[in-house]
C-alpha cells in the first residue's frame, strides 16, 4: 500500500508541477540533505498518462522525475553536456522534476549528472533521445531555383557519419548553412510542387506545406481558380514583369499616394476586395468569378489552417504606418451586387462599407487579423526579395482598433468573402508611400 500511494503522488506532483506557486519546505530538504551523497533509485515520465511506467531514456524537452533519497540539496542536473534549468520548488529530498534541455548535446555520454551546493556528484544511467527533424517554415514557399532561402524548424543535426540532406520538391538542395533550429539551402533546378524533407542520423522531417503550394488557393491572380480583383468596389491592378514571382501579382498602394500616420481611411488605394456575388436578381454566384470562398478551398476545421500568401515590399516605398487588416465576412454581412436574396433564400447584404466597422458604429465588430511588422523607428520592406506571410486563421481575433473583436469566425459560412486593407488597427507611425505586391493567397493547414 505505501509502492502504490508514493507512485499516486508522484504522479499528481508531476501533473501540477508546471502550475505549482505554493510555498514548501525546500531549504528545509536542502539544509537536511547538504553534505549528504544523493541517490537516484529510478525515473519516471510526468506524462499522467504513462507516469507508473519506470524510464532510462526520455526525448528532449520532456519533463522528466527522478525519484531516491538525499535530493534537497541538488543545484545542478546535466544530461549528457547540456545543463538544464532546475527550478528549487520542483526539488525535495525524494524528487527531483526537471525538463531535459531542447538542445541537441555535443557530447553524448549517456548520463544524467547531478551536483549539489558542496561539489558532491554522482551520475545516473539515462539516455536523452533526438527527434526527427521538425520542418516548420521555409521564408519564401515560391523562391526560384538558385535562390538561398531559410528553412526553420527544430532538430537539425548534422552527423559527420551521416550528413544532414535537404530535397524541395523532391529533388535534393545545396546546403548553404547548418543550425539546430535553422538551414540555409539553395532551391535546386527542376523542384516541383512538393514538401521540404530534412533528413538527419534521427530521422526524416516532413513540412507541412509545400513548396510552389496550389493547394487551397484562392487568388493565384494567373486563372487557376479564375477569382481577380473586380469583385467589389475598387479593382485592384495585376500586373506581370520582372518583378513577378510566378506570373501575374496584384499591387496594393500607389507611388503618387501617402498613407497618414493614423492610416486614415484610404480604401481606393489601400485595400483588396473580394465580395461573393452578382448584380443578378435574386442574387448567385457565377463560377471562377464570384463563387462562396468557402465553396473555392477547404476551410473544414478552419482554427487549424493558416491564411497565406507570398509578399514583396520595395526599399523604396517602404511601410510604416496603420495595420494589414485582413478578414473574411459572410454574405449577411457584405456580398457583390444589390441587397436582398440569394438563389437559396439567404439574406445577402450587398455592397456596403459598414460591415468591417465596430458594433457601436453600426458594424458588426468583424473578426480580423492585424499585421504590423513595422516599428516606430523603422520602416517595413522585405528586403528586395519575396516573402511567405502566415496568418494563422485563430488568431483572427481583433475589431478594426485593436480592441478585441465583437463577431469571432464560428462557422465555414463566415468565409465567402475576404477582404485587405492598410488601415488604423490602433497604433500610429510614419506618412509613408507604400507598395505591397501579393500573390498566391490561399489558405493550407498551419
Amino acid at each position: 500500500m505505501k509502492h502504490i500511494f508514493k507512485y499516486t503522488l508522484l504522479t499528481a506532483v508531476c501533473a501540477l508541477a508546471a502550475a505549482s506557486t505554493a510555498c514548501s519546505d525546500d531549504d528545509t530538504d536542502a539544509k537536511k540533505d547538504q553534505g549528504a551523497t544523493p541517490v537516484i533509485k529510478y525515473a519516471r515520465p510526468c506524462d499522467i498518462n504513462v507516469a507508473d511506467s519506470l524510464i532510462t531514456s526520455a526525448s528532449l524537452g520532456q519533463q522528466v522525475a527522478f525519484v531516491g533519497d538525499n535530493l534537497g540539496d541538488v543545484q545542478q542536473v546535466w544530461f549528457n553536456d547540456m545543463k538544464a534549468l532546475l527550478s528549487p520548488n520542483l526539488v525535495t529530498s525524494h524528487t527531483i522534476i526537471v525538463n531535459i534541455p531542447n538542445s541537441i548535446p555535443g557530447e553524448v555520454t549517456g548520463r544524467a549528472r547531478f551536483i549539489t551546493s558542496t561539489g558532491i556528484e554522482v551520475e545516473y544511467p539515462f539516455d536523452v533521445t533526438v527527434p526527427a527533424p521538425r520542418v516548420e517554415k521555409m521564408d519564401c514557399e515560391y523562391a526560384h531555383a538558385g535562390e538561398v532561402v531559410k528553412i526553420n524548424g527544430a532538430y537539425f543535426a548534422d552527423d559527420p557519419n551521416v550528413p544532414l540532406t535537404v530535397s524541395i520538391g523532391g529533388v535534393p538542395a545545396e546546403i548553404r548553412s547548418i543550425a539546430q533550429d535553422e538551414l540555409e539551402v539553395v532551391v535546386p533546378e527542376g523542384a516541383t510542387e512538393g514538401p521540404v524533407v530534412v533528413t538527419s542520423i534521427y530521422g526524416e522531417g516532413q513540412s507541412g506545406f509545400n513548396y510552389m503550394d496550389t493547394n487551397g488557393m484562392l487568388f493565384d491572380f494567373d486563372g487557376l481558380t479564375g477569382l481577380g480583383t473586380a469583385q467589389s468596389w475598387h479593382a485592384r491592378p495585376v500586373r506581370e514583369d520582372e518583378m513577378s514571382i510566378s506570373g501575374n501579382y496584384m499591387v496594393i498602394g500607389a507611388p503618387d499616394k501617402t498613407l497618414s500616420a493614423a492610416a486614415d481611411w484610404d480604401d481606393a488605394n489601400y485595400s483588396f476586395e473580394y465580395w461573393a456575388g452578382s448584380w443578378n436578381t435574386p442574387t448567385d454566384y457565377p463560377a471562377r468569378v464570384g463563387d462562396r470562398l468557402y465553396e473555392v478551398a477547404d476551410f473544414t476545421d478552419f482554427n487549424t489552417k493558416a491564411l497565406k500568401f507570398e509578399l514583396y515590399i520595395p526599399a523604396s516605398n517602404a511601410w510604416q504606418a496603420g495595420a494589414m487588416q485582413v478578414f473574411f465576412a459572410p454574405i449577411d454581412l457584405v456580398s457583390f451586387g444589390n441587397a436582398g436574396t440569394d438563389i437559396y433564400g439567404n439574406t445577402v447584404a450587398g455592397c456596403n462599407n459598414n460591415f468591417f466597422k465596430s458594433k457601436d458604429e453600426g458594424g458588426a465588430g468583424l473578426a480580423r487579423y492585424l499585421w504590423t511588422p513595422w516599428t516606430a523607428s523603422e520602416a517595413y520592406h522585405t528586403g528586395g526579395k519575396w516573402i511567405t506571410v502566415t496568418m494563422p486563421i485563430k488568431d483572427f481575433i481583433y475589431d478594426w482598433d485593436g480592441t478585441g473583436a465583437s463577431r469571432m469566425l464560428t462557422d465555414v459560412t463566415d468565409f465567402a468573402s475576404l477582404d485587405m486593407y492598410i488601415w488604423a488597427g490602433g497604433v500610429t507611425g510614419v506618412e509613408c508611400s507604400p507598395l505591397l505586391y501579393i500573390d498566391n493567397i490561399r489558405v493550407v493547414p498551419n
